[in-house]
């Protein structure tokens, strides 16, 4: 864990504008449904046919425009929305730190290929998983988890989601403003004269550069999901192609030759469980993303569009990122036998200070990119769906915001046993999560989902389980989240650590479908009789 945290001391970020309040949708209203019990798990599509007689009342405590399902029609994240939307986030400073730790561990050029080569493959596979319920249902993830844990046993997920989110925002923000400080006082020295005090533990110039890189990234949300689309279809080509220029500029400066490592590669036993245990490292950073890209998802058109749109943003991508991570570190290896940390010290030699200084902007556009998608998003949501007749999206996401900020999250940051034991602890908490809520949908219920009723608080509804939570859902969580806990902490365990994801995973998932209610029908219920146009998100 500790690995992995090395590599997140260097992830950077950059934002500068500011959030505009919304007005809340109240969210009673009425709509024809099918009557059909069947179930006590997950289902899926949306298929109108299948909705029949009687009215189904939607609870204000579980519905609002934003936690509505979309329609069909209209939905705009298209092949290339997805493919930018991972191209940013594949190409983040943190993704490249953790990159050229393979490297300083001793794996050869080939050997890094295959080890994110294995990781691509495994988060392309579950992330397709988790998107097609998206697309299907048209719900968000707090939604999709009633289908497994009950309309109010989904909070647990949704909150351990969440909390993840808000420490990591706050602290990549912060993380961002560092750099943000660091290239004003470049242009003007003058600005170094406001980063000596201390107010709550950061200067002046600190405050002033967190707050211009928090109001950004709370415009950009402010506008909602369409604005969010935008923004990293406007961001994914600017990191794509500012990373391969420093590759062919290091190319150049190494004329031509390349260390394929910093010495005799690894071989044997070592080698392979280096290589895998960085695929799985690879798909335990995506852990977050793997189980709330459904948020995204839910605005495709078709499961054909999210194949294709993560099949040239995850593998294709992470190939492309994984070659250039070679290219990087083996040309500065090759100039003076130094293994570097991060792309940025690359930028931070660049002799000329305009292209240094738009080196620096990509990279703080890129980062802006990556932590709206991966850490605002999704709280954003989540607070949404504990009290959606007071909170949307955009309130939600300024409460989100305002409580990233309080923590103060320089200190969170410059403290490890913080970010090692309470954030990775709860990161192990997400693959059990994940194998309960996919084994609910693809293996008991068959995607089979009635999609009006997780709005219902009706007893008698399909998801209201026990007072609306799934015991067994939870009682599979439990076990399988203490023991991905435990491999993810102890020392003792250092040797499967990396794999404690997918131990989480593969433990909760088995036993969730050992202990599940099976029934032996499950309605499958389109939601596009309560369904809203995707511009209202």
């Amino acid at each position: 864990m500790r690995f992995v945290y090395n590599q997140y001391k260097t992830y950077i970020h950059f934002a500068i504008r500011r959030f505009a309040a919304d007005a809340l949708e109240p969210a009673g209203m009425r709509t024809s449904l099918s009557n059909t019990l069947a179930l006590d798990l997950p289902s899926s599509p949306l298929n109108p046919a299948a909705a029949g007689p009687g009215p189904l009342v939607l609870s204000p405590r579980l519905h609002n425009k934003d936690l509505a399902p979309t329609k069909v029609e209209g939905r705009r994240w298209g092949r290339y929305s997805i493919f930018a939307l991972w191209t940013n986030d594949v190409h983040n400073i943190a993704n490249y730190s953790f990159a050229i730790g393979l490297y300083a561990l001793g794996l050869g050029g080939w050997q890094i290929l295959l080890s994110l080569g294995i990781g691509a493959a495994l988060v392309y596979f579950f992330m397709n998983l988790s998107g097609y319920m998206g697309q299907k249902t048209g719900v968000p993830f707090p939604v999709i988890s009633r289908i497994s844990f009950g309309i109010h046993g989904a909070q647990i997920p949704a909150l351990i989601r969440a909390v993840i989110a808000i420490a990591w925002f706050g602290i990549q923000t912060y993380l961002a403003s560092v750099v943000f400080r660091v290239l004003l006082t470049a242009i003007h020295p003058g600005f170094a004269d406001y980063d000596h005090d201390s107010i709550l533990g950061l200067s002046t110039l600190g405050w002033a550069c967190f707050v211009a890189i928090w109001l950004v990234q709370l415009v950009i949300l402010a506008y909602g999901m369409e604005m969010v689309r935008r923004y990293e279809g406007f961001a994914g080509p600017v990191i794509l192609l500012t990373v391969a220029a420093l590759a062919g500029w290091m190319y150049f400066q190494a004329n031509g030759q390349i260390a394929w490592s910093i010495r005799e590669p690894l071989s044997g036993g070592e080698m392979w469980r280096n290589i895998f245990a960085g695929g799985a490292l690879w798909l335990a950073i995506y852990g977050t993303l793997i189980l709330n890209f459904c948020d995204f998802a839910r605005s495709s058109p078709c499961r054909k569009t999210i194949q294709v749109g993560n099949f040239w943003g995850l593998p294709v991508n992470i190939l492309v990122f994984a070659a250039i991570t070679v290219l990087l570190c083996g040309g500065q290896f090759q100039l003076n036998g130094r293994v570097i940390e991060s792309p940025t010290e690359i930028i931070a030699a660049i002799p000329n200070t305009f292209f240094l200084v738009l080196g620096c902007l990509a990279f703080l556009i890129v980062t802006v990119a990556v932590n709206i998608m991966a850490n605002f998003v999704a709280p954003a949501f989540v607070l949404s769906n504990l009290a959606p007749k007071y909170l949307n999206f955009r309130r939600a996401g300024l409460i989100s915001a305002f409580v990233a900020v309080l923590i103060l999250p320089w200190n969170l940051y410059n403290s490890p046993l913080v970010i090692v034991y309470f954030l990775s602890g709860l990161g192990a908490l997400l693959g059990p999560l994940y194998g309960v809520i996919m084994v609910d949908y693809w293996l008991i219920r068959r995607s089979q989902v009635d999609v009006p009723q997780l709005y219902s608080e009706d007893p008698q509804g399909i998801y209201y389980y026990s007072r609306g939570v799934n015991m067994r859902a939870v009682a599979a969580f439990i076990p399988a989240a203490v023991i991905a806990i435990l491999l993810a902490l102890l020392p003792g365990f250092a040797s499967v650590s990396p794999f404690s994801w997918l131990f989480g995973a593969g433990i909760a998932g088995l036993l969730y479908l050992l202990i599940a209610k099976r029934q032996p029908h499950y309605a499958d219920v389109s939601g596009e009789s309560i369904a809203v146009d995707n511009v209202s998100h």
